[in-house]
């Protein structure tokens, strides 16, 4: 646990190179950077038993040393709901409420907590921080009784349609979960289409990145006349793409019951690792570092995101 609030401080290391007579030191910030990630194996079951030596990590192909481990059943967990209730979205977050009623039951042990974000044109925090998935659900459900009192994360914006996905995505993490310690993760309801943000795709992207948020995607999407048009394509695309490169999962709602999507992301979240490191590139470039985790025993595939912005 010293190790773990050690890491979750984020300290600074001061370098000094390049010293001689008559010159100033020259001094960088080093942060350590924070990654989760799963192991399965060549079954596709998850792996739950590695120690710091079973794997190595790589920024942009140079090997890094490894600060700190743990298991995730070691370290709490913030989770984050976000509920896409815009027109398209409303009718399909009320069918499954008893499932997410269970699988918070399942997930949340004694050191989480969660919150609950609902959003179309406005981001409003239906549920702030609790240990309760009955409290969550409570905060959902007096948000559809009438937004009026609902407090609204990020600045009050002039948006002419309906739909806010990426800055619901955007203020969730950088008001809310960033500033948490441990492991970090977003479970998104909707279908990935967008009208209204201030914020892109990759701005979010990086955005949970820099915080290391996994984002696990639940796609809902409103065909026409059964055929996918050509918004929902770009909304499959973007959802697939945010789940992938933060660490996370893209699951399409449609052909998974939601009994099985809840159980797959709880045994995830239960059953993944925390590591941390110094990178060994100490300059703030702006450049993408890219991220790879190998596990030292064949057959195994690591689940992690692709890497970070060195800002």
């Amino acid at each position: 646990m010293r190790a773990f609030l050690f890491m979750s401080l984020l300290l600074s290391l001061t370098l000094v190179a390049g010293e001689s007579p008559g010159q100033q030191p020259m001094k960088v910030a080093v942060d350590l950077v924070n990654v989760g990630f799963s192991v399965r194996d060549a079954h596709g079951d998850l792996v739950d038993q590695l120690t710091q030596d079973d794997v190595e990590i790589r920024e942009d192909g140079v090997p890094q040393k490894i600060a700190f481990f743990a298991r995730s059943v070691d370290v709490p967990l913030t989770l984050g709901l976000i509920v896409d209730v815009s027109g398209s979205q409303e009718h399909f977050s009320k069918k499954h409420q008893r499932d997410l009623e269970v699988f918070l039951k399942d997930v949340l042990g004694p050191k989480d907590r969660a919150l609950m974000v609902c959003f179309g044109n406005h981001i409003r925090l239906a549920s702030d921080f609790t240990p309760s998935g009955t409290a969550l659900l409570d905060g959902l459900k007096h948000f559809e009784r009438g937004m009026e009192k609902i407090p609204e994360l990020g600045p009050r914006e002039e948006r002419d349609m309906g739909t806010a996905f990426y800055d619901a995505i955007y203020y969730a993490v950088t008001e809310k979960l960033a500033k948490e310690r441990g492991r970090r993760a977003l479970l998104v309801f909707s279908d990935g289409e967008d009208n209204s943000s201030s914020h892109d795709m990759m701005t979010t992207i990086e955005t949970a990145q820099t915080a290391d948020v996994l984002v696990f995607t639940i796609r809902y999407t409103e065909k026409k006349h059964g055929e996918l048009t050509a918004r929902n394509k770009y909304g499959i695309r973007v959802m697939d793409r945010i789940a992938k490169e933060t660490g996370g999962a893209h699951i399409d709602a449609e052909i998974t019951d939601p009994q099985t999507y809840f159980r797959q992301i709880a045994e995830e979240l239960r059953t993944s690792y925390e590591l941390a490191y110094y990178p060994g590139n100490p300059l703030r470039d702006e450049t993408f570092r890219k991220i790879v985790i190998r596990p030292r025993q064949p057959g195994l595939s690591v689940r992690a995101k692709t890497g970070y912005f060195a800002r």
